[in-house]
């Protein structure tokens, strides 16, 4: 049972994905993203129809992310298990309605055609996402500094 936040949480995702021909009904997808849980930096390539890697980073190193998705712990958690509990995400709790509710602090890129990817891909990350109702997953909260 995959622990997030974990590479090999990701990486369980990331099988799903690659292995999901409903996945590519959303269309090709290129990016590069971080996914940010409190210091912890996942980076998660999508390139076409598939998620090429998955990795973690040193917190300071997104200089190559397009953006990168900040949520506290609790907040992640939350979602995964609305997404867990209902098979996908509900209304409140979809990535657009994350963006909307932490405005500045959910999609943070420093250029603002590499941020608008999010925009632009937003089905295929939230169906990434959706796919991880599939997996079990177990909690850990990272340890505070």
């Amino acid at each position: 049972m995959p622990v997030f936040p974990s590479v090999e949480w990701f990486r369980a995702v990331a099988d799903l994905v690659n292995q999901e021909e409903q996945y590519r009904h959303s269309g090709t997808c290129d990016a590069t993203v971080g996914i940010q849980v409190d210091d912890r930096l996942f980076e998660i390539v999508f390139e076409a129809y598939e998620v090429k890697s998955v990795r973690e980073l040193a917190a300071s190193d997104d200089r190559d992310l397009d953006f990168t998705l900040v949520l506290p712990f609790d907040r992640w958690r939350e979602m995964l298990e609305n997404i867990k509990a209902n098979g996908h995400a509900d209304l409140t709790h979809t990535l657009n309605s994350l963006d909307l509710a932490e405005a500045e602090e959910f999609a943070k890129g420093d250029d603002y055609y590499r941020r608008d990817l999010f925009y632009r891909f937003n089905q295929s990350f939230q169906d990434f996402f959706d796919l991880s109702s599939k997996i079990d997953t177990q909690f850990a909260a990272p340890a505070r500094a």
